[in-house]
């Protein structure tokens, strides 16, 4: 059984929440309001200050709730395609965990990759297979 803080059921209940369309929607009638009040407010300073300041604080935790969502979804989908790679007969065991290495070792593994997908293109083209691995 595993044990989440509280931040983390928070973020995941809060950006679920947030996702949904009829949050949308009232996010959308609030703008509404603010836009059919202004008349009524003579589009004081106010008025203006109360819809930045709202938007902006929602927007500020927001950014936070996405990130954390984010980055945990990002972290379990990099440990699922580990174990593909792990798992996976013939597979190259260097490609775990990529997302650690400096730029110019993923550009490095980028440029081999991209040539072995041209190769294949070529095969395809000459009506082979594009199959099986590429090491005799």
């Amino acid at each position: 059984m595993s044990h989440t803080s509280w931040y983390t059921r928070f973020a995941k209940g809060a950006a679920h929440f947030c996702g949904r369309p009829p949050v949308f929607a009232i996010a959308v009638a609030i703008i509404g309001i603010w836009i059919v009040t202004g008349p009524f407010f003579r589009f004081s300073d106010t008025w203006q200050l109360v819809i930045n300041t709202g938007t902006t604080i929602i927007t500020f935790l927001m950014v936070f709730l996405i990130q954390n969502t984010q980055n945990r979804d990002t972290q379990a989908i990099q440990l699922k395609l580990d174990e593909l790679i792990r798992a996976t007969q013939g597979a190259h065991n260097a490609l775990l965990d990529l997302e650690e290495l400096e730029e110019e070792n993923l550009e490095a593994f980028r440029i081999k990759y991209q040539a072995l997908a041209g190769a294949a293109r070529v095969q395809l083209n000459r009506g082979l297979k594009d199959t099986g691995t590429p090491e005799p």
